[in-house]
Order: C-alpha cells, then structure tokens, then sequence
C-alpha cells in the first residue's frame, strides 16, 4: 500500500467557512459559496464598514482596510487602522467589517420587485491588536494600496511619530459570508406585458474625476502613471 497524498487547497478556490454565524438563512439563492467570491469583493471596493460594540453600544465606521491573503490569521488577515485614542479600535467583543460593492439599480414594474445588483462581503471574528514593527508598516501599506494601488512605493516611510499615534487591528478571513445579485427585475408573470411602466437595469459603477493637484504641490512635479491609470 502506498501512503495517501493530502493536497492543500488554494484559499481563493477553497470554499467559505461554513459556521453557524455566516450560513445564510434568508435569500439563499443570492448566497456565494467559492472563497474566490470574497476575494473579488475584496479587492473591488475601497471602503468597508466596520460594526463594533464600544460600551455596550453598537456602532458602525466606515473606514479604508488591507487584506493580505496569506496573513498570519486563520485564512488570511483583513487590517484596518486608527489612532491609539480611537474606541472604535478597542471594541468590548467580537467586530464584524462589511464590504459591497453596488453593480446596478434594479427597476421593477413594482415598488415590491425592486432591487439592486450588488456584491456583499461580510467577515465576523476576534480583531487581534497588530504590534509586530514589520507586520504593522506592511498593513498600513496595504490600506495604502487598496485605495490607490501602487502608491506606497512612492510614499516617504512612515515616521516613529506616526506609529505611535496609529493602532493596526487584524481580522481573520475565515468566517466570511457572500451574496451576490446580477440580473434584471424579477416581477410578477400579471405584471409583464402590462407596458405603462419602463423595467431594466441602470449600471452602477465607481468613476474617478481628473485629479486636482494640491495647492502647494510645485509645478514640476507630474501626475505619476499609478493615479492617471484609475482616470
């Protein structure tokens, strides 16, 4: 007999953790099971929105995030950041960060059949504090990059002053749930052929203007290709 060969998985193609907590329950059908569905939403969007309890009170931030899928936390690493007096960054529990990404509207021949094409991340867990020095300058880098990519490299290091003054939270991609909507409207079978409303789908997309130099930024200096490529 020989020994049986275990393969590991590639976490993009592996599927989503399949715990109590991210196993839909209502709209299934817009339920994604593929990790690599997270990973597209995760790298489609700038912001997300990080819900946390601070005094026993539930509040939701929006904030810029990095992700690293081969971090250190149980199927990779998402960061966010802040400053060290932020309590949103010292939460009492469990933190939940929600991305979506709006693809269309989605107009109905009813106000009940209306809706939209979207993409929909949500990951759930304990945010561990970040202090390793290399780990930490890596994450804010990252945050960097998800809203510009390519940008850190052409960035000053970041000063002692400013590391002090920030705090890194990581939070395992592990337990993450997907949904995900395309298509159009879904109205009723008596509704269709009644031709006295328009139905369809309006394209929902993220457009950057031409970019405004700042006021004290010297003349010479020119628009680098990382910025003019997302015009």
């Amino acid at each position: 007999m020989t020994d049986s060969v275990v393969l590991a998985v590639p976490a993009v193609i592996a599927p989503l953790s399949p715990t109590a907590r991210t196993t839909h329950k209502r709209a299934r059908h817009h339920g994604v099971a593929e990790r690599a569905a997270l990973v597209d939403v995760l790298q489609s969007a700038k912001l997300c929105h990080m819900g946390v309890t601070v005094g026993g009170v539930p509040m939701v931030f929006p904030t810029a995030y990095g992700f690293d899928l081969d971090g250190p936390d149980r199927g990779g690493s998402i960061y966010v950041h802040g400053s060290v007096a932020s309590r949103s960054l010292a939460p009492d529990s469990e933190i939940c960060i929600t991305i979506t990404i709006l693809d269309g509207l989605v107009l109905a021949r009813s106000g009940f059949h209306h809706s939209m094409n979207y993409r929909s991340g949500i990951i759930v867990g304990s945010p561990r504090v970040v202090t390793d020095g290399d780990e930490r300058v890596k994450a804010l880098n990252l945050i960097v990059d998800q809203v510009v990519p390519g940008r850190s490299q052409h960035l000053r290091d970041h000063t002692r002053k400013e590391m002090a003054a920030t705090v890194v939270l990581a939070l395992p991609l592990y337990e993450a749930s997907v949904k995900a909507r395309a298509g159009g409207p879904g109205d009723d079978a008596a509704d269709i052929g009644v031709e006295t409303v328009w139905a369809g789908v309006v394209p929902a997309s993220t457009l950057f203007g031409e970019p405004i130099p700042s006021d004290d930024l010297e003349s010479n200096v020119e628009l680098p290709e990382h910025i003019s490529t997302m015009v």
